[in-house]
């Protein structure tokens, strides 16, 4: 796997239940290069949920062959998570270069990072 990658994952539910964090079956965006040695990977989960969208630090894109995405969705930057990369179920496509840069930039923004 490499960033940018569309990747569909299994979330565990968050500690005691109820929470605010994605969980369950879904597309994520690898954030990381393949570092060899690590066992865990940095992403960005999805939602179908385009409401998401009010949040800070999103990215609604929109579904194609090469993203692999069968619906609208949103990339919750706000919600990076470090996950085992046996949870990953699959590669199902990659972020369309249109699509990175703005990744990028709300990526930077959001940890206040200069470019």
């Amino acid at each position: 796997m490499k960033r940018n990658d569309i990747v569909m994952v299994e979330l565990p539910p968050p500690l005691g239940g109820a929470g605010r964090e994605q969980a369950g079956r879904r597309p994520a965006v690898v954030v990381q290069d393949d570092t060899p040695g690590l066992p865990t990977l940095l992403v960005a989960p999805l939602t179908s949920q385009l409401a998401a969208q009010r949040f800070p630090h999103t990215l609604r894109i929109e579904p194609s062959s090469e993203n692999g995405l069968s619906m609208s969705s949103v990339i919750l930057l706000f919600q990076l998570q470090v996950m085992d990369r046996r949870r990953v179920l699959r590669v199902i496509g990659q972020l369309e270069e249109q699509y990175v840069m703005q990744f990028d930039s709300e990526l930077r923004q959001m940890l206040k990072l200069q470019k």
